[in-house]
Order: structure tokens, then C-alpha cells, then sequence
């Protein structure tokens, strides 16, 4: 029986030539096929930095530090995000403040962010989960009125928009993921963008290993603790040829995504996640609202179609249970709901219409049987 993925990867032989040039080139580690990645993103987005890094959570990590966040601070997220989001946090040691979501939209639920601010919060790691661009005016209002930090975990939201411009620069700083289940992927990886000259000078020095510009006799300086979270050429590679393709491949999944509501249009039981007012989603995801959501996916993946959940209410989680260092505010009914009814469908370049076809009507005939 033919399989139906979730997700393929964007791999043509442009990319694989660009990977072999690299490893013909003898330099493997980051150097110049990083840098022009990293300039790639600066161009698309429009943001004054981007700095490559090894993962979306280091890059998180990493921005938490460059904003001075540390042991007493509290930071809030959203109940519905994957566990890195809030795993950041606690990794520089402040204290997560998790509030719920919309269950409309999926996204940060604004009231709630104003309703858990103390004055130990620094800052908001709302989340542009699927690809959904934040509502950034309400969040403006908020940083205005509080003093705080809008960190965004933008890991899903390359080529989304709000008002024409692009996420990556409407936060204060964001971070994205390179995932292979990301369209624009280097098999592991993350960007930080920023407008912010200091943040940007933190961020590459601590990533390598807190090394300064060199001195007059060219010696490196080192001028804090760092790591080592650098982005090989190797991999940068393949995100660079996507890059260049980048809105092509956007229409592609914009299409398909079309394609879906018009075959689930007036289907009963089955509701689809709202955009954000004036944003353009990247569809990252294509995500469905469905009853017994469990019976579903395990009926859909026994004739070989790939779906999976949403992701995960972190309150639901052994790691995130309240403490000291981990604040639980409002009942999550919305996160809740999300968690339990979302369902991620098929969508990749090159998904055919009679497989979405398939899709859709395998959806419903389990939605029937369960």
C-alpha cells in the first residue's frame, strides 16, 4: 500500500551538489556557505541580524541569555507549544509562567499574558505555532505597558506575515527552527533575527565560545563564558538552495493548503484553525479539529497516511509540574482542547491532489467508524 508522508523534505540535486561543493571545498565547519545562509535570511526578512546556531532551542537558550534573562526572572509562555519552548527557560534558570492559548487560532491568549505579569517578568516567548503569525500590535501594547521582552519562537514561521512584513522582524528578537519538519530545513538547526546591534555581538561571540575580535597581533579574545553552538557549512548548505526558493515553495504549500479546506468544505465534525487578521500563514502545518482524535490517527496511520498530533499542553507534562520554578496560571481550557483535538495532515511539494483526496476521504470514513 502506498505511504502517505507527512512531510518530505526538500531535496533536489541542486541541493545535493551543494553539499558535495562543500565537502570538496575541505571546509566543513561553520565558515562561508553559514554566513551566506545567515545573509539570505537578513535579506528575506528584512532584519538587521541573523545568526545561524544548532538547534531552535539552543537559539532560544542563547537569546534568553543575550537579553540578560537569569535565576529569578520569570518568563511566560503558552500551554500549547513543544516542551523546548519552555525548556529554554529553565535551562538559564528563571522561572516559566505558562498561560493558555486560543483554542481558535492555537495562539498565545493576550488577556492571559496581562493577567500573569508580576514584577519579576522580563519577558513573553509567544509562540507563531504552525506558522500562524502573532497578532504583534496587542503584543506592542503589552511590551509598552509592562517594560517586557517579546522573544518569539518563531520555529515554525519562515515566510509567515502580519501587515506585509515578515516574522523574524516584528518581535524583539525571534528564532527559528531548521527541522527537517520544517520547509526549510539543514537536518538540524536554528536562526535568531534581531534588530538589536548588542544582542547580535552577544550572541555570535557566545557561540563561539564568548571569543571577542582579535587584538593587534591577531590573537582571539575572549571576553565571556561561551559554547560552541555553531552551524556547519555542510548543513547550511541545504538550507541555502532552499532558500532561494523559498516563495515558490511557500506557494506551493499555500495551494495545498487551499486545496484541503475546499476538499473538507461543509465536511461535519471537522473545524480548521483561524488566521490571524492580517497575517499571511506560512502552513508550516496543515492542522484539523476532529472528535476522538487518538481513534482517528491510529485508524489513518493503519492505511499508511502520516499524520500526528498538534503538539503539547505543557501542564499535561511531568516536567512542567508547578514549583518553584514553574508557575501554572488560568485552567488551560483552551490549550486543552487543542491538545486533544488537533490533528497535523499530509503537506509537502510534490503532494499530489487525488493523495490529499485520499487523505480526506480516509479522514472521514474514521471520523465515522470511531
Amino acid at each position: 500500500m502506498k505511504k502517505i508522508p507527512l512531510i518530505r523534505p526538500y531535496i533536489t540535486q541542486e541541493v545535493k551538489q551543494a553539499v558535495c561543493d562543500v565537502l570538496e571545498s575541505g571546509h566543513l565547519t561553520e565558515g562561508p556557505m553559514t554566513q551566506a545562509l545567515e545573509q539570505a535570511f537578513r535579506d528575506y526578512i528584512g532584519c538587521g541580524y541573523a545568526i545561524a546556531v544548532t538547534s531552535c532551542t539552543t537559539g532560544l537558550e542563547t537569546a534568553l541569555r543575550a537579553i540578560g534573562i537569569s535565576p529569578g526572572d520569570e518568563v511566560i509562555v503558552p500551554d500549547y507549544t513543544y516542551p523546548a519552548t519552555a525548556c529554554a527557560v529553565r535551562i538559564v534558570g528563571a522561572t516559566v509562567v505558562i498561560v493558555d492559548v486560543d483554542p481558535e487560532t492555537m495562539l498565545i491568549d493576550y488577556d492571559a499574558i496581562e493577567g500573569a505579569i508580576t514584577d519579576r517578568t522580563k519577558a513573553v516567548i509567544p509562540v507563531s505555532i504552525f506558522g500562524n503569525p502573532l497578532d504583534y500590535d496587542r503584543l506592542n501594547r503589552i511590551k509598552e505597558r509592562f517594560g517586557i521582552i517579546i522573544l518569539e519562537d518563531a520555529a515554525c514561521s519562515i515566510g509567515a506575515r502580519y501587515r506585509g512584513v515578515c516574522v523574524g522582524n516584528l518581535a524583539d528578537i525571534s528564532v527559528f527552527s531548521l527541522h527537517p519538519r520544517k520547509f526549510i530545513t539543514t537536518g538540524e538547526g536554528g536562526i535568531i533575527t534581531t534588530n538589536n546591534k548588542a544582542w547580535a555581538e552577544w550572541i555570535q561571540s557566545y557561540k563561539h565560545f564568548g571569543m571577542g575580535k582579535a587584538d593587534s597581533r591577531l590573537k582571539a579574545q575572549f571576553k565571556r563564558i561561551g559554547t560552541n553552538y555553531k552551524l556547519s557549512d555542510i548543513q547550511a548548505a541545504v538550507g541555502l538552495v532552499q532558500m532561494r526558493h523559498i516563495e515558490a515553495l511557500l506557494e506551493t504549500r499555500i495551494r495545498l493548503s487551499e486545496r484541503y479546506h475546499e476538499f473538507l468544505e461543509g465536511s461535519p465534525g471537522i473545524s480548521i484553525s483561524r488566521v490571524t487578521a492580517g497575517g499571511r500563514h506560512s502552513r508550516q502545518s496543515f492542522c484539523v479539529f476532529v472528535g476522538n482524535r487518538d481513534g482517528v490517527m491510529t485508524r489513518l496511520r493503519e492505511q499508511n497516511i502520516e499524520v500526528q498530533i498538534g503538539t503539547y499542553s505543557l501542564s499535561r507534562q511531568a516536567a512542567f509540574s508547578p514549583s518553584s520554578v514553574c508557575r501554572i496560571v488560568g485552567d488551560m481550557a483552551g490549550s486543552l482542547w487543542a491538545f486533544d483535538h488537533c490533528l497535523t495532515l499530509p503537506l509537502f511539494e510534490g503532494l499530489a491532489a487525488e493523495d490529499q483526496q485520499f487523505v480526506v476521504a480516509r479522514l472521514l470514513e474514521a471520523m465515522e467508524a470511531v
